[in-house]
């Protein structure tokens, strides 16, 4: 419970949301004639934007839509649902969660009749950790949510894999890597759109949230999102991607961990490492200051774990 609300306490992207706490509209992005993405508000759930807070993608097939991630709450599903009503009256039948956490999950509740679709340990964790994630998100919007409740996957796909799927006529391969941003990561690619929808473990002019990461495996996991025929690239939060973003962001990670782990064998603590570590390039990012402290307080575990 603790390690969910240091996530969510430090998951906070600065931006515009709504001053009334009516629920805000998101951006829609036209990818192509049968993708669309959603681009969320930015900033932690409050009541001003009511728990709204994460980038979801709808693509529309030949009977219904297949919803990539659904929101913090049920009330955001409904919101994602009805922006889906105004591109298309075909249904939801399929929703996809990239990892765990609450803000891309709890809205599958809102998509009745939906398979739910989730890496195997993403389920676990929503089965788990799902309860807690609704009495936090309660807290954080200032209000009750007694129809928000977990729902995990009835399809799950094992660590390690990649499955091509047909769904409503669409191919889709859905990647597992190894665990990186969470220990249940999921990717989606639509090779005949050569789009790549990335959840977490692509996130775009922000720092990438490590509480819950395996920072090596993201690393990796990274440098393999590369191999992708990607004309366009959707993160979990912040703006479109391009491939150099993505070997920008592999690259500062990369950087980071060895630093990190440099300072590690030389005897630094955690704390000294912050003094000498060369941050340059993520300064330009946002929330440097709430999130930065924290990720390297996580590699410095992690290395500790892989030198003992």
């Amino acid at each position: 419970m603790k390690r969910i609300f240091l996530f969510l306490a430090i998951l906070v992207f600065s931006g515009t949301v709504c001053a009334d706490g009516k629920m805000p509209e998101p951006k829609v992005v036209k990818i192509n004639e049968r993708v669309y993405v959603l681009l969320g508000p930015l900033g932690q759930p409050s009541a001003h934007n009511q728990g709204y807070m994460v980038n979801s993608t709808v693509i529309v097939g030949d009977q219904g839509v297949i919803l990539v991630d659904s929101g913090g709450t049920d009330e955001v599903g409904r919101q994602i649902d009805r922006t889906i009503a105004r591109i298309t009256p075909k249904p939801v039948t399929h929703v996809i969660n990239t990892h765990h956490h609450g803000d891309h999950t709890l809205g599958n509740v809102a998509f009745k009749g939906a398979e739910i679709l989730s890496s195997e340990q993403c389920k676990v964790l929503v089965e788990k950790t799902g309860m807690d994630w609704v009495r936090i998100m309660e807290s954080m919007i200032g209000h009750k949510l007694p129809n928000t409740r977990p729902v995990p996957a009835s399809l799950t796909f094992a660590e390690d894999t990649r499955a091509e799927r047909n769904l409503q006529g669409v191919r889709l391969v859905l990647w597992v890597p190894h665990g990186s941003h969470t220990p249940g990561d999921m990717m989606v690619y639509l090779p005949d759109d050569k789009i790549l929808i990335g959840g977490d473990i692509l996130v775009n002019t922000i720092i990438p949230n490590m509480r819950d990461a395996n920072i090596h495996n993201w690393i990796g996991a990274l440098a393999k999102v590369q191999d992708f025929d990607a004309a366009a690239i959707v993160p979990g939060h912040g703006p479109l991607m391009t491939m150099p973003d993505v070997v920008r962001l592999q690259r500062i990670m990369t950087d980071f961990y060895a630093g990190v782990e440099a300072g590690y064998k030389k005897g630094l603590t955690d704390s000294e490492i912050r003094g000498a570590l060369n941050l340059d390039g993520w300064k330009g990012l946002k929330e440097y200051e709430t999130t930065m402290g924290g990720n390297i307080s996580r590699a410095y575990l992690e290395v500790e774990v892989a030198n003992f």
